[in-house]
């Protein structure tokens, strides 16, 4: 894909410190980046035509909105640094428009999810897949920005756990509390049916 690299907030926490590190003091929403600087609007032309391509579905652009949105993103978000929140939101609005015929939503999830992937390059594996599968979600339509938040923001606090802290999987599938927190660093713990498990540090969150 063209353009893949998208500029790095210094704003945003290192989540993936683990128990070296602190918590974020802020939603990672509200780190500050031109993010979709490296995207210009060719090459979201360019991505919506492969992406119709591999649907088999026509390409071409919406006439009631294709203008409207392509100037909005050449003018404001393309050079002006907005916050993840906002670059996020307007990725969805553009969704919502569809100034492209098909596959709208797959086109603009994949450039959310793309910088994004980058952006928290420093969480665990399965966080930062947890992460950009949110983002996409959110821009697709399928998950509400509250939830999509909490996520995020679950995501980067880091891994660091005590014995009696309460937690749960990463999906919350299951949860319990931690009875050992192991020399190697793994963590014994209870679920709530009693089933007693052993897990990284980074495949669980923490429960309020």
């Amino acid at each position: 894909m063209d353009n893949e690299t998208a500029d790095r907030s210094s704003e945003v926490c290192n989540a993936g410190g683990g128990a070296e590190g602190g918590a974020c003091s802020e939603s990672p929403l509200q780190s500050r980046a031109a993010f979709l600087a490296n995207w210009d609007w060719e090459s979201v032309i360019r991505h919506n035509r492969g992406v119709c391509e591999r649907g088999s579905a026509q390409h071409g652009e919406n006439p009631e909105s294709h203008r409207h949105v392509k100037e909005q993103w050449r003018s404001r978000f393309q050079v002006e640094t907005f916050t993840l929140g906002e670059t996020l939101d307007f990725l969805c609005a553009c969704h919502r428009k569809a100034p492209f015929l098909f596959f709208n939503g797959n086109t603009f999830a994949d450039i959310g999810r793309t910088f994004s992937d980058f952006l928290f390059a420093e969480l665990p594996t399965s966080r930062r897949r947890n992460a950009t599968s949110a983002v996409a979600h959110y821009i697709a339509g399928v998950l509400h920005r509250e939830s999509m938040q909490h996520i995020l923001d679950s995501l980067c606090l880091a891994a660091s756990f005590s014995v009696g802290d309460k937690v749960q999987t990463l999906k919350g599938s299951l949860r319990g509390h931690i009875v050992a927190v192991m020399d190697d660093g793994c963590l014994k713990w209870r679920t709530e049916t009693g089933t007693l498990l052993i897990a990284l540090p980074e495949s669980l969150l923490p429960l309020e």
